[in-house]
């Protein structure tokens, strides 16, 4: 497995949050443009990461079916999944989101897949081959995933009804399914008896 890691810049007119766009934004566009062929790619974390307990932070993107607010799903347990077109844990994370989507759905969750492509042509290529039946949108300047701290794709972040992060994930592998969908019922559970 080939892992990207970004230094940090050393020009000392770039601000720190400047310095992680840039280095997030080199990234992907190595990995879009097949300079990079990567199945996770690390990142500078932001000093402003999202944590467990903490607020979401909120974003409006553009999506397949029109404009995706995180706050549109107030009231709902969101399962958030950072992506791109590259990344091969993502393409088999589709099958097993549109599988969660299609169980517990009805009790309340969302799946919301954030792709981090710098070029929308190969995320809708990727969503051409792979379906999905769950809500995507489209971050290609990397700003949500670096307000939540993304380090890797995929990458998960469980937000409860509230708004609230509940937990987040690095990674998918078989082992994480049954971890993840605990979590995800665990938390319908306390939704379905308050």
């Amino acid at each position: 497995m080939t892992t990207c890691f970004v230094a940090g810049l050393r020009n000392g007119t770039d601000r720190p949050a400047d310095r992680r766009r840039k280095n997030f934004l080199r990234c992907l566009k190595s990995a879009s443009t097949a300079v990079l062929v990567s199945t996770a790619c690390l990142f500078v974390a932001p000093s402003m990461a999202a944590e467990s307990g903490s607020i979401a932070p909120a974003f409006e993107v553009s999506g397949i079916n029109g404009t995706v607010k995180l706050s549109a799903y107030r009231g709902k347990l969101v399962y958030l999944d950072f992506w791109a077109s590259w990344c091969g844990p993502c393409k088999r994370s589709f099958l097993w989101m549109n599988q969660l989507q299609d169980r517990f759905g009805a009790q309340g969750l969302q799946v919301l897949a954030m792709n981090l492509d710098a070029k929308h042509a190969d995320a809708i290529g990727f969503l051409s081959a792979t379906s999905a039946n769950f809500s995507v949108g489209f971050d290609p300047t990397g700003a949500v995933a670096s307000s939540y701290g993304i380090m890797g794709m995929p990458s998960s972040v469980l937000i409860g009804p509230d708004g609230k992060v509940v937990a987040m994930h690095a990674g998918f592998n078989e082992a994480d399914k049954v971890e993840l969908e605990n979590l995800v019922s665990q938390n319908l559970r306390r939704m379905a008896n308050k």
